[in-house]
């Protein structure tokens, strides 16, 4: 009988997991592994929320491949040598593994494949986390892509959606061989659960994020191109998460999607496949442009006059203590939930980058570690977007008004009432602007900040000035 590793990582699933067909296709007896390398991700080591994620999702992996008759064995790292170990140990001729996309894991994993395969094993790898690879979309100049349109309208000139493929229905045991250590010495978990509440919002794994994928298309893809900017309302699929940890197949949402193409609203659907686009060109732009995790991909901006930072005000950010509502909401839900709804992640991004002008990597840095899905790629389109210092940031110099996105976004306050309990007291339209009535706001919410940490007027004209020297 011959023998396989499989090396999960990001690919935390068992159906559309092209690593684990490919070495049963071949006639191996798979040996799922997990090795534990934090160190190998470079200046950017996942986040003590994606680590409680990740323990949960790979507990929910180990038990799906348990009742298949097999198991997962988990392993600190370095992963080459502990790889190299495995595959003496157990006699394995082969590893298989689907691909990752950031800078750093690209050149560990092609290191390793390099090793593998000049001592003679089988190293071969896979897609199972993008629709388009990186690689296989370019302008006509041979160049990369540095706007989303343009990107899309290739993207899908070039469509070919995988099938799909369940999960099989027992795999072969491999009893032999080191067994790893428990999960629990992996310590993803945190050691004080200051994660609990995620739990009650999530379900981490691929039972979760079916559920996830079946919730969204039954109830909120109706309606989801108007509604998906309404944070008061369950209007967003919530698969980032799952989608991050390879749960669930990016494919697998699409034709999810085109199956109620007869039933819901078209635009609706093209909208939600659009979104899954702006992944794409997260992880497209993160592969062409390696370094923008940590530098500006708009050169011009070396140079911009960010304001220096008061750690009290970055910190009343960081904490929902900015005394604007929206703002505050938003770092509350991301505080006791792990995740925070797109459209609000915009308005503290502006408010960060724009009325306090403090550099995007602040912003970037907090929701790494805060955030259950947490995606470098995505991460870093999102706030060089916000800070319009990121590809296809134009008009750069717009600079959100958080009063008046509360209003049009949440017009009736629940949002801002839910995750600013203090505030629900207050009519309406104070609790967009509280500041305008100080004496309803210290009677009815004392415990609020009585103004914001910089005037909103005040902020945008900073920032304005600051964009008209960097036009100059």
């Amino acid at each position: 009988m011959a023998f396989a590793l499989v090396w999960f990582r990001n690919d935390l699933r068992l159906a559309d997991n092209p690593a684990l067909r490919a070495a049963l296709d071949a006639g191996y007896t798979p040996i799922p592994v997990y090795i534990h390398a934090p160190d190998e991700e470079g200046e950017w080591t996942p986040g003590a929320a994606s680590d409680a994620w990740r323990h949960h999702s790979l507990a929910a992996l180990d038990a799906d491949l348990r009742r298949r008759g097999s198991r997962l064995r988990c392993f600190f790292g370095p992963s080459l040598a502990t790889l190299q170990t495995l595959v003496a140990a157990s006699g394995a001729q082969a590893v298989f593994w689907n691909r990752r996309y950031e800078p750093a894991l690209e050149k560990r994993d092609t290191r390793i494949k390099q090793k593998l395969r000049a001592q003679g094993v089988r190293a071969e790898s896979a897609n199972a986390a993008l629709l388009f690879e990186p690689w296989t979309l370019q302008t006509k100049q041979g160049t990369p892509y540095k706007v989303f349109t343009p990107f899309w309208r290739a993207a899908l000139a070039d469509w070919r959606l995988a099938a799909l493929e369940e999960a099989p229905a027992s795999l072969p045991a491999f009893d032999d061989g080191p067994d790893g250590v428990e999960l629990q010495a992996l310590k993803l978990a945190p050691a004080r659960d200051w994660d609990r509440r995620f739990w009650d919002e999530w379900t981490p794994g691929e039972a979760g994020a079916r559920d996830a994928l079946e919730t969204f298309t039954d109830g909120a893809l109706r309606g989801y191109a108007t509604q998906r900017d309404r944070p008061d309302r369950v209007g967003t699929s919530r698969l980032s998460p799952h989608l991050h940890f390879g749960e669930i197949a990016p494919w697998r949402v699409v034709h999810a999607l085109e199956a109620r193409r007869g039933e819901a609203n078209g635009q609706d659907i093209d909208t939600a496949i659009k979104e899954l686009g702006w992944r794409e060109f997260a992880h497209y732009l993160l592969h062409h442009f390696p370094h923008t995790p940590g530098q500006n991909f708009n050169p011009r901006f070396n140079d911009f006059d960010w304001a220096r930072v008061s750690p009290l005000a970055l910190e009343a950010w960081q904490h929902g203590r900015t005394g604007v509502p929206i703002v505050d909401a938003g770092m509350r839900e991301l505080w006791a939930t792990g995740w925070m709804h797109n459209r609000v992640r915009m308005i503290v991004a502006s408010y960060l980058t724009k009325h306090l002008r403090y550099h995007w990597g602040h912003g970037a840095r907090w929701f790494w570690d805060t955030l259950v899905d947490a995606d470098l790629a995505s991460n870093t389109l999102g706030w060089q977007w916000a800070a319009g210092t990121g590809a296809d940031a134009a008009p750069y110099f717009r600079v959100f008004n958080p009063v008046t996105q509360a209003e049009k976004f949440d017009p009736d306050g629940r949002y801002i009432a839910r995750w600013v309990p203090e505030l629900a007291a207050l009519p309406v339209p104070l609790r967009f602007a509280p500041w305008r009535d100080r004496r309803a706001l210290q009677s009815l919410a004392p415990g609020y900040p009585l103004q914001p940490v910089v005037d909103l007027a005040e902020g945008r004209d900073g920032a304005l000035a600051a964009y008209s020297k960097l036009r100059g």
